[in-house]
């Protein structure tokens, strides 16, 4: 009898320990796997959503970004689908009620999670409250509905060229473009092997080592005059740099101003000239009569006319000078034979 007593207390003590490491167990992978901690360390919040895309029971609840709890059912409701959510309750001062519930993805073609936005203002929200949704800025339906539209636009393209319309669509349909094209492609393949062989100026640049050190030369020597008038070397160096000169010629070109001014408004004898019209008729009628003595002279009218046209008078003429230049010359080599003066008292 005492032994059976030994025995059964054994049995029992096993028993114990048993529990007691089954019970530690589950403690402990409560307590590290997952995100949703110990009952008491959950409250639990509702939502509602038109269209869940497959969200289901155990889908991540996710606030700012960090996973704080999960889906814990999605049942529908009239035209609308209730989700029930379990979060830890060290982020219930994050969920407040100006934050909302919206559907996100793990990753672009991921399974879909609850995102809520966090938020410091406002009543926190406490266990069974509703939390209003709201459309997500960048949902899956949104990437597959441009991705869609893309294909429609690709396909669209692709019908325009197959049907010759636009330059790529004349370039696969039309020979007569193709020919044009492969035409342009055989001339710029002839300038290529012409440029290698040094032909032209393009190809002695290319490959002739004077043509490039000439060049090269330019360039510095460009460079060098460009450093000099920035330097405010030389004159036009000056011109741009020096303040004098700048200045000089402003005032020059104020003076011009003046001048011109002084023009229009008539003063001087050219402002005169150009507003007064009595002078300007005078300068005309003088003109006029320069004009027709011109042409009297041209006609030989005239002593001067005749001096011009009679070959006759031009030779007299001549010869009165030379003669005259004759006697002048006899009476500076010998006056006392021109001045004979005498002197008679009666």
């Amino acid at each position: 009898m005492p032994r059976t007593r030994s025995l059964a207390w054994s049995q029992l003590k096993i028993g114990i320990l048993t529990v007691t490491a089954l019970i530690l167990a589950t403690v402990i992978i409560l307590a590290v796997g997952g995100q949703g901690g110990f009952p008491w360390d959950r409250y639990e919040l509702k939502t509602s959503f038109t269209n869940v895309n497959g969200l289901k029971s155990g889908a991540v609840v996710r606030v700012a970004g960090v996973e704080v709890g999960k889906v814990t059912e999605v049942t529908l409701k009239g035209a609308s689908v209730e989700v029930l959510m379990e979060i830890n309750k060290e982020n219930q001062q994050r969920v407040t009620e100006n934050s909302r519930a919206m559907l996100g993805s793990l990753s672009l073609l991921g399974e879909p999670i609850v995102d809520i936005s966090a938020s410091s203002e406002g009543r926190p929200l406490k266990d069974h409250d509703f939390i209003q949704s709201a459309r997500a800025s960048g949902p899956i339906a949104d990437v597959t509905d441009k991705a869609t539209e893309g294909l429609d636009q690709a396909t669209a393209l692709l019908k325009d060229i197959r049907g010759g319309k636009g330059t790529v669509g004349r370039l696969f349909t039309d020979e007569a473009v193709y020919r044009d094209l492969q035409s342009f492609i055989a001339s710029a393949e002839v300038v290529a092997n012409s440029i290698n062989r040094g032909r032209g100026t393009l190809g002695k640049l290319v490959n002739d080592p004077a043509a490039y050190r000439q060049l090269n030369t330019a360039l510095a020597n460009l460079q060098e005059t460009t450093r000099r008038i920035n330097a405010g070397e030389g004159s036009l160096g000056r011109l741009l740099k020096d303040e004098a000169l700048a200045e000089s010629l402003t005032s020059a070109g104020g003076s011009a101003d003046q001048i011109l001014a002084g023009l229009q408004r008539g003063d001087g004898t050219a402002g005169k000239l150009l507003k007064d019209r009595e002078l300007y008729d005078r300068f005309n009628a003088t003109a006029d009569r320069i004009d027709k003595l011109a042409a009297a002279l041209e006609k030989g009218q005239g002593t001067a006319g005749q001096l011009l046209h009679d070959k006759q008078l031009y030779d007299r003429m001549n010869a009165a000078a030379g003669e005259l230049q004759a006697l002048v010359a006899d009476i500076r080599k010998d006056p006392k034979k021109f001045l004979n003066v005498r002197v008679s008292i009666f």
